[in-house]
């Protein structure tokens, strides 16, 4: 080797590639929302008084916007009906309001502790939650305001019983549901024939998952309750779930109280609600997070549904929603 010359130096290792930032197509979502505002206009087009339930949740406000955008702002032609417990978030209800205000829609709540007050409701014990009891304070809704159609946000993807639900859902005189007695729908050719006294539940976001209203929410700006979102709360481990610490839902003896980072993938009744552990803080997290969920939504937060596997069924037999 020359003197003069300098030893050579090894290449230095290429940084590693970084990974590319998470991009989904989210183009199925217009043929989603066409589908929904397709059925919202055949509803109001089809029967005499229907009614859209309107909880203050992420998928009555997906509705919401989709109604919204079929009829335009002060024309949805149909009122938004809440069935509430007592027990519903704060947060949630006063969200519900102010947004029912800024459509200029006409908000009718109708709640359970008024068929307790009437004796239709009897609860077997103080601290029963009332989530199962709003059926009852539902049928009577539809009495007194003899509605034909309520518009819902259920999805097939929610739980087992949903899955086998018709987007135009054929009720009874008495509320209940028959599976057997549910026409096929070819060709988005939907069953509207009623007998008297009968009604429909129907469900325009049924063929919609998790995963698509939350790249909805995300693509529309949808603003939601910020339950929705990280925030740090109270909570105990009982049966597998996170279950918030409130004056209706305290600690029983022996649970030890932690503050954990949470966040509800539904909001519905506090005594029967749970949260999961997240960081999600914005939609584009929440869609992120959700493709690695293998729980469905309902079977990772709600109490109600963990007594068996045909809560659900039961409940739809009887007038649940």
């Amino acid at each position: 080797m020359n003197a003069l010359s300098t030893p050579s130096r090894p290449a230095a290792a290429a940084p590693a590639p970084q990974a590319a930032p998470l991009s989904l197509r989210n183009a199925h979502l217009d043929a989603l929302e066409e589908e929904t505002i397709f059925i919202l206009r055949e509803v109001a087009a089809a029967f005499d008084r229907p009614t859209l339930l309107f909880s203050g949740g992420k998928d009555s406000l997906v509705l919401l916007k989709c109604a919204e955008k079929a009829f335009g702002i002060g024309q949805i032609p149909y009122p938004l009906l809440m069935i509430d417990t007592g027990h519903n978030f704060p947060e949630v209800t006063a969200f519900r309001d102010r947004r029912a205000q800024e459509l200029q829609a006409t908000l009718i709540v109708r709640s359970v502790e008024d068929s307790m007050k009437r004796g239709t409701v009897r609860l077997a014990r103080p601290d029963e939650s009332r989530n199962a009891h709003q059926s009852v304070t539902l049928l009577e809704a539809i009495e007194e305001f003899r509605f034909d159609a309520l518009i819902g946000g259920a999805r097939r993807d929610e739980e087992k019983a949903r899955a086998k639900e018709r987007i135009f859902s054929h009720r009874d005189s008495f509320g209940q549901w028959q599976p057997k007695q549910q026409r096929p729908e070819l060709w988005t050719l939907f069953n509207t024939r009623l007998h008297p006294g009968e009604h429909f539940r129907v469900f325009p976001i049924s063929n919609w998952t998790e995963l698509d209203v939350w790249q909805y929410i995300d693509r529309e700006h949808i603003a939601l309750p910020e339950l929705y979102y990280a925030h740090e709360r109270q909570v105990v481990e009982r049966r597998g779930l996170l279950v918030p610490v409130t004056a209706l839902t305290p600690p029983r003896e022996g649970e030890q109280v932690e503050t954990r980072t949470v966040r509800f993938r539904t909001v519905g009744d506090i005594t029967c609600t749970c949260p999961v552990a997240s960081d999600a803080a914005s939609a584009a997290d929440i869609v992120r997070e959700t493709l690695s969920v293998d729980v469905s939504e309902r079977g990772a937060t709600r109490m109600d549904d963990q007594t068996s596997e045909a809560s659900m069924e039961k409940r739809k037999l009887e007038g649940y929603f």
